[in-house]
């Protein structure tokens, strides 16, 4: 008999105690006051195909663009994005691939950008690209633990990305930005800059709505019940 494994995308369909765990992980961190000497960053990655126009737009009197179906596909940019909830900053960057060593270099310019903070919290997806240890790949052994011991990661479920405030982020630059035809690197960096800009300079804050309290009340079934033995062992 062939065991089918469990499949879900956003929340688990039954008792989960490792979602349960990172979920209320990232939950505590988000409920955090605001500190400027250890902010909490939340980023995310996102593939973005570059499209190219075969023909130039025809301009209409009224001031609109025809544009024609066809295109041509100009490759792909993996951006970069990193938000900071409570203070209204973000970093964004394209780049050409999506591996370990994009990732590895990403942190490290982000960390120059918190050159005076204690410590950073980074909330982030559990992809198989983020591994910590892989500084110690890129960098001499002092400095990776030097950066290392900056960092505080903090991981999300399995497939519970929509714990990650930066996929809020990467939505909005999607729809506000990325939602039209852009064919080349740097026209697509251009208009990421100029869209960075213009959330930083109105200091465009996150405010995360759902805590502990109310994932323990709305989402009870993924909570695994308590073995009476297990329970009165703790407690002793």
């Amino acid at each position: 008999m062939k065991h089918r494994k469990k499949k879900y995308w956003v929340i688990p369909p039954e008792a989960d105690a490792r979602y349960v765990y990172h979920m209320e992980r990232v939950l505590e961190v988000y409920e955090r006051p605001y500190d400027p000497n250890w902010p909490v960053v939340c980023m995310d990655e996102s593939p973005n195909q570059l499209i190219g126009e075969t023909r130039n737009p025809i301009k209409k009197s009224d001031g609109t663009n025809l544009i024609d179906y066809e295109y041509k596909r100009n490759g792909t940019q993996s951006i970069f994005l990193a938000v900071e909830p409570k203070s209204g900053k973000r970093f964004v960057e394209p780049r050409d691939q999506h591996k370990t060593a994009d990732w590895v270099a990403f942190m490290s310019s982000l960390l120059e950008q918190y050159e005076e903070a204690e410590r950073i919290t980074i909330v982030l997806d559990n992809l198989s690209t983020h591994k910590p240890e892989a500084f110690y790949e890129y960098f001499l052994p002092d400095r990776a633990k030097a950066i290392l011991d900056k960092l505080e990661f903090v991981f999300t479920p399995p497939h519970g990305s929509w714990l990650n405030i930066a996929e809020i982020e990467l939505s909005v630059l999607k729809g506000q930005c990325l939602d039209r035809r852009i064919g080349d690197k740097e026209t697509l960096k251009r208009e990421i800059r100029a869209w960075q800009k213009s959330r930083d300079d109105k200091e465009v804050k996150i405010e995360w709505q759902f805590n502990i309290s109310d994932a323990r009340d709305k989402l009870s079934r993924i909570y695994p019940k308590v073995d009476p033995i297990r329970k009165g062992q703790q407690e002793i």
